[in-house]
């Protein structure tokens, strides 16, 4: 096995089910253009991607209409969302676990900066992470490849010795565009499809089949 020193980790549907909280914050956005959104396939595609990606994806939303409609939604997700929010079962003794070990422990995630450090401090996570790294408030920073970019630069992470963990496409994206390593969850909200045609260097079924990877 390749030996890692730093493990980059998403948030949303990698460490915790954030589901009900930007469902209800996606419907939220959409009923202030008098839009109601009923379809769970749609809502839950809302995890992972950057929110204007989807506000244009779905429903062909312009630049400025995607930002207004993501300062909506970040109305609710304040407020209420972000703690409609559950951790995936194992997660904090598989973080104790690496931690232990010795790897450095980061986030890496396309949710506004400061909602995941507020996330992570609610799970009372912040003790495993070295740094939490998401989007910034002008939209800027939001791919993931930008965002794993800027703690790699930060950290002086070597490439080789890093590895990104994330459900969707765009964590493989990201990490490919960085030249480090990549594992997929099977258990968030990528398909199996999905993973698959991105191909990841490892793909986890559970939160244990993670966690057994380090030992």
């Amino acid at each position: 096995m390749t030996v890692y020193k730093h493990i980059l980790f998403d948030l949303d549907g990698t460490l915790s089910d954030p589901k009900q909280g930007i469902v209800n914050s996606v419907q939220y956005a959409l009923s202030k253009f008098d839009m109601n959104e009923q379809d769970d396939k749609i809502l839950t595609a809302f995890i992972g991607p950057p929110l204007i990606d989807s506000f244009h994806d779905f429903y062909g939303f312009s630049p400025d209409k995607a930002k207004l409609a993501i300062q909506y939604f970040r109305e609710y997700f304040k407020d209420k969302g972000m703690f409609e929010n559950k951790l995936f079962e194992g997660v904090t003794q598989m973080l104790y676990t690496l931690c232990k070990k010795g790897y450095n422990l980061y986030v890496a995630t396309s949710k506004l900066e400061s909602f995941a450090v507020q996330i992570i401090e609610h799970f009372h996570l912040q003790e495993y992470f070295f740094d939490v790294c998401g989007c910034l408030p002008d939209g800027s920073r939001v791919e993931k490849g930008e965002i794993i970019a800027y703690l790699m630069g930060k950290h002086q992470m070597n490439p080789k010795e890093c590895l990104m963990i994330g459900d969707r496409k765009h964590d493989i994206i990201g990490a490919r565009l960085n030249h480090i390593d990549c594992a997929a969850v099977s258990f968030g909200y990528g398909t199996i499809e999905e993973i698959k045609e991105y191909a990841p260097d490892y793909i986890f079924e559970s939160i244990l089949d993670l966690e057994k990877f380090f030992s």
